[in-house]
């Protein structure tokens, strides 16, 4: 009896190309995104497979601090409950010196990421923001990312992973000293969404042109960079099927793609998408299969614990390998709603799964010694930090988180 027997032909040609080493193409990765319900288990285990095949029963994690430097943008997302205009409640950009306490604190609980996350160009939307910036010596908002990614790096030991939106060359050679990776989510590839009525209509900086242009032009500065894709606001299963293999294109070209994460949707009161229903388990579970299969065993593939929590198992038999960052003492300032797991039962929900916990930089493994990937200025600190398998050494798992 065929291994395959029971599939579509269409299904069952994908996996067969999977198991003879051969890349998926647009065809294959739709023909297994919409699966059938009783096809699931076999695109599943494939993924388990091809990621077990590239990166073991290994699963890891970053531990950092969440620093929103500003919540102020010029986009409005319908999804997105971070973003302020001046002079609403919460509205705020941090200063400096906070930005350094949150650090040190963060290092005296062990962390070793500070994740800088923040709008979009304010200063193009708010004369209040261009006058703050003005105020500190400041002429855009990148030349403040710029400035706190350095102060990190040199006064509390914790490692700049700069989140800013999007990114000329320039200015990724500006944070490129300071930083060991930067990242964007690519969120979609699909023009769509920013039309008439879609979750990217009032987001200038969303057009998916613009954010693969960063992607790009990360890979010709040689910066690790993590992307990713936001599913469940609106795209179609083979336009996340697009833009995995946008990502794929560029990570292919320039080999500088360190990590996709495969984030879903959550609701919230607040926002114009408030009544949008959020992916089920099962699509989460097949988008992460999906990833997995067209990205090839080689790749780090993420999706956050704490949008799906009680699932770990699940998720981990769908093909990812790391959980993103986690934080002992910061909240998701981007979903406030989701607190952090605790990391004993991180660990043990991973070792449920048969699969061993283990922390990472924000840099993964396979880029510290890739010649050019981590700047000067903090190589002996990232080389201090990990053992021979460019991870962090074994400690008892903390409980802080």
């Amino acid at each position: 009896m065929s291994a395959h027997a029971g599939l579509t032909a269409a299904v069952a040609a994908a996996l067969e190309r999977i198991g003879t080493g051969r890349p998926l193409g647009r065809a294959d990765g739709v023909a297994l995104i919409d699966a059938a319900p009783g096809e699931l288990g076999a695109v599943l285990g494939a993924a388990a497979t091809l990621r077990d095949r590239g990166k073991g029963r290994t699963v890891t994690y970053s531990r950092k601090v969440f620093l929103p430097l500003t919540n102020l943008c010029r986009d409005d997302c319908g999804y997105c409950t971070f973003k302020r205009d001046p002079g609403q409640p919460g509205a705020r950009t941090m200063e400096l010196d906070e930005v350094l306490a949150v650090c040190e604190a963060g290092a005296r609980l062990g962390c070793k990421e500070a994740l800088l996350s923040l709008g979009d160009k304010p200063e193009a939307r708010f004369l209040e923001h261009r006058e703050w910036l003005r105020h500190r010596g400041y002429r855009t908002t990148m030349d403040y990312v710029v400035a706190a990614s350095r102060a990190i790096a040199t006064e509390t030991g914790l490692l700049p992973h700069a989140n800013p939106g999007l990114m000329s060359e320039r200015d990724l050679l500006a944070l490129r000293d300071w930083n060991v990776s930067v990242g964007l989510m690519l969120e979609t590839s699909s023009d769509r969404l920013g039309g008439p009525g879609g979750p990217h209509e009032r987001a200038p900086d969303k057009r998916p042109a613009q954010r693969l242009r960063t992607l790009e032009a990360a890979g010709r500065a040689g910066m690790a960079f993590t992307t990713g894709i936001l599913f469940g606001i609106g795209e179609t299963p083979a336009e996340r099927v697009d833009s995995l293999l946008a990502i794929r294109e560029l990570h292919e070209r320039y080999g500088h793609v360190q990590e996709v994460i495969v984030q879903n949707f959550r609701a919230k009161p607040r926002i114009p998408m408030a009544r949008q229903p959020e992916p089920s388990l099962d699509d989460l579970r097949r988008t992460l299969a999906v990833a997995r299969l067209l990205l090839g065993p080689d790749m780090n593939v993420q999706a956050p614990p704490n949008l799906s929590p009680g699932t770990y198992p699940a998720l981990i038999a769908s093909g990812l390998n790391d959980w993103g960052g986690v934080s002992p003492l910061t909240i998701d300032h981007i979903n406030p709603e989701a607190p952090w797991p605790h990391l004993a039962a991180l660990e043990a929900a991973t070792a449920a799964a048969g699969a061993r916990l283990r922390e990472r930089l924000a840099i993964y493994p396979e880029f510290i010694h890739r010649p050019g990937f981590v700047p000067e200025p903090l190589r002996h600190r990232v080389l201090t930090l990990v053992d021979a398998a460019g991870l962090v050494p074994d400690r008892a798992v903390q409980v802080a988180v």
